[in-house]
């Protein structure tokens, strides 16, 4: 396990290619090995690598198999440096500054960047309980003709925070079609405890979850009096967006990275949780990723 964000002791740590195969077979069979193609627990070892064969089918198959470094385009020295680069660095990293810090094609780091993404993407979040506040907000420019909650070609997001005492403790937010409450209801039920104190604004969409949610209280939003934290984590996001991808033709990955830096701001072992998260998550070619 590596923790900290030293880059010089990361590279010493993980300089041959040796030592990232078995640093990603432990972490593919720590907790026992089961063939894909017949499922049988019996393997050995193949000779001179982490490769490990299947006693009784004999299919022969690699720690990066069948994960998201399935087909990684650069040796795997590069592609832990790679990961290294985007979990610890506090604002994120663009695929453009990637391609130059480590001499790759654009495309290369754009792709396998949608790909550590998709490990950001957290498949069963702890429900937030205690206040909450939940509001929709669009991302994109102004358009002409376009007020208010009149979509036109911008994103419409919708986002939960958890608050504490002054502060946020966490945040997810999904892209949604429209804030109607069939929209909004899956998100609130993955994201959000029953027993949780909501606060919303008095968009009629949220009257029919107090069924669900009995503790939802809808209150009119007024500029700089209430929802301030909200607020301010939008702006935040917005800014992020602006300042270190400048564009986001495909939001949720985005939304994704955002709220998983968020969440795991203080925590200082980024690195081998990503390389976990991306270890469970199942091969993904490109075509699916444009």
């Amino acid at each position: 396990m590596f923790k900290g964000y030293d880059i010089l002791d990361f590279v010493r740590t993980y300089c041959e290619e040796s030592i990232c195969q078995e640093y990603l077979a432990n972490a593919k069979w720590g907790n026992g090995f089961r063939c894909v193609k017949c499922g049988n627990t019996s393997w050995s070892r193949v000779a001179e690598t982490y490769n490990r064969k299947c006693n009784k089918c004999k299919h022969i198959e690699s720690p990066t198999s069948g994960t998201l470094f399935h087909k990684v385009k650069s040796p795997l020295t590069k592609a832990f440096l790679f990961v290294f680069l985007v979990s610890t660095s506090k604002k994120g990293i663009s695929s453009y500054e990637l391609a130059r810090k480590l001499s790759l094609r654009q495309t290369t780091c754009y792709f396998f960047s949608r790909k550590i993404m998709k490990a950001m993407n957290i498949k069963e979040p702890k429900l937030l309980d205690g206040k909450v506040d939940v509001d929709e907000f669009f991302v994109g420019g102004p358009e002409t003709g376009k007020p208010g909650r009149s979509k036109g070609k911008k994103k419409q997001v919708v986002m939960v925070i958890q608050m504490k005492k002054k502060g946020i403790v966490r945040c997810y937010a999904n892209q949604i079609p429209s804030a109607g409450t069939k929209q909004l209801k899956p998100f609130f039920q993955k994201y959000i405890s029953k027993e949780a104190l909501i606060r919303t604004d008095k968009w009629r969409g949220y009257r029919p979850l107090k069924y669900l949610f009995p503790w939802l209280k809808q209150e009119v939003s007024v500029p700089k009096n209430n929802f301030r934290l909200f607020h301010r984590q939008v702006m935040m996001l917005k800014a992020w967006l602006r300042g270190i991808h400048h564009q986001a033709k495909h939001l949720q990955p985005y939304l994704d990275e955002f709220t998983w830096r968020f969440n795991n701001r203080n925590n200082p072992n980024l690195f081998d949780i990503l390389i976990s998260s991306m270890m469970k998550e199942k091969a993904t070619p490109i075509k699916l990723l444009t």
